[in-house]
């Protein structure tokens, strides 16, 4: 294949098709996804298996690679939400008549060609295409080498659905790996509406770089727990344990504590805990590193520069100890990637501080960050998490694939 310009062409094309279809009968092509999944687990488990098998056991993008069985039953229900959510397009924003006489409404439609980078995870082929089937968008998907066969699979499985329902297959379309196809894509902006990276820095930073094709960035989380003097230290010690433990390769983990310092040796007293019996790294400042070190907590680096500002996707964290509110939010403002920020205190003039003063896409207040997810907010399947300002931010999910149209209906009327 020398180039892309087919498959980029026949997505441009398929919007035609795609556009024709309500509300009903996209519902009814998810339910039918859905089951295809279903009924093909095994057909998936053998694919995934492939990929899995390629990547080293300790490589945390492993986790985010694997399917099981319940995996694949989470992904069929998150289809089944998505088709019970109200079809963004077509709806109605605005309506008036103007002294001239002039109907003007404005409504609701699909961006149109939708294209997603992503790396690893092939639950994302899913999300994805069943976020822009019930939204009316034609979509993209190029994934990452190590996830081939499973996604590979999973576009076989979502066309095998749209030729059963009399519909183009080129809706759904998977893009060659190969990355001297990617600058294509990123300049194609005659055939893709908009292109969103969901993956590490590194990638969101490429595409930013080089895209002519407008971009929502969408992936990297550098999470941030700041516990305050004034914090319940059993509560501080289960939302810190749980941001951490609970699925540490998801970019809404935990990747640094900070600690006020009167209540630093306490706090860390009681978190070697749960991160003892998971074996979590820690990458300690001076003051936490010698508490912890008179703690004899065995998984202790020292921190230098780096491990501030990092997305670890592992059982590792960094921890800082520092004097204050201010001196926190001067750190998260410094190192923060703006997705999601917590503070745990019982103090409700430092509560409203923070959650005023810190710029991410989600603020917390005395609760994990793991909950900035689509599901969680009752927005379904997301696309990913947005850190950007413009268009959509947090949780990118189905109400956010439309723009806007101007309708203007007149009987003759010149200007």
């Amino acid at each position: 294949m020398e180039n892309i310009i087919r498959q980029l062409e026949a997505a441009r094309a398929a919007t035609r098709d795609i556009n024709q279809l309500d509300s009903g009968k996209k519902e009814m092509i998810l339910q039918d996804l859905a089951d295809a999944l279903l009924n093909n687990v095994g057909a998936i488990l053998t694919e995934n298996e492939k990929d899995v098998q390629l990547v080293d056991i300790d490589d945390p993008k492993r986790d985010r690679l694997i399917l099981n069985e319940d995996r694949i039953k989470a992904l069929a229900k998150s289809v089944l939400d998505v088709a019970q959510l109200p079809d963004p397009s077509g709806q109605l924003l605005s309506k008036q008549v103007l002294e001239n006489g002039l109907l003007l409404e404005k409504k609701a439609v699909p961006l149109g060609v939708v294209a997603v980078i992503y790396e690893s995870r092939p639950n994302v082929t899913i999300d994805v295409a069943a976020l822009c089937l019930r939204s009316g968008n034609v979509c993209l998907l190029r994934g990452g080498t190590d996830a081939f066969h499973t996604n590979t699979v999973l576009i076989e499985i979502i066309q095998q659905v749209l030729l059963k329902n009399q519909l183009n297959p080129n809706i759904v379309q998977l893009l060659p790996t190969d990355r001297k196809f990617v600058q294509e894509l990123l300049t194609a902006t005659k055939y893709v509406d908009i292109i969103i990276p969901r993956g590490s820095q590194s990638l969101i930073d490429f595409v930013r770089a080089h895209a002519k094709v407008p971009v929502i960035e969408t992936g990297a989380g550098v999470c941030h727990t700041y516990v305050e003097q004034s914090a319940t230290i059993d509560k501080a010690v289960a939302i810190v344990a749980n941001a951490k433990i609970s699925r540490p390769s998801v970019c809404n983990a935990l990747d640094t504590v900070l600690l006020d310092a009167p209540i630093a040796d306490l706090f860390l007293q009681h978190i070697i805990v749960p991160f003892l019996e998971e074996q979590v790294e820690i990458f300690a400042d001076e003051k936490s590193y010698d508490i912890l070190k008179q703690l004899r907590y065995p998984y202790l680096q020292k921190a230098d520069a780096a491990d501030f500002g990092r997305e670890f996707l592992d059982l590792k964290c960094s921890i800082k100890v520092l004097d204050g509110l201010d001196a926190a939010l001067e750190h998260i403002a410094t190192y923060s990637s703006r997705h999601s920020e917590c503070i745990v205190s019982n103090d409700a003039e430092k509560l409203e501080r923070f959650m005023n003063a810190v710029d991410a896409a989600a603020v917390y207040a005395n609760a994990s960050t793991r909950f900035t997810d689509g599901g969680e907010f009752g927005l379904g399947a997301e696309i990913g998490i947005s850190t950007q300002k413009l268009h959509a931010r947090g949780p990118f999910a189905l109400e956010k694939l439309v723009t806007e149209k101007w309708y203007v209906t007149g009987n003759g009327q010149i200007r």
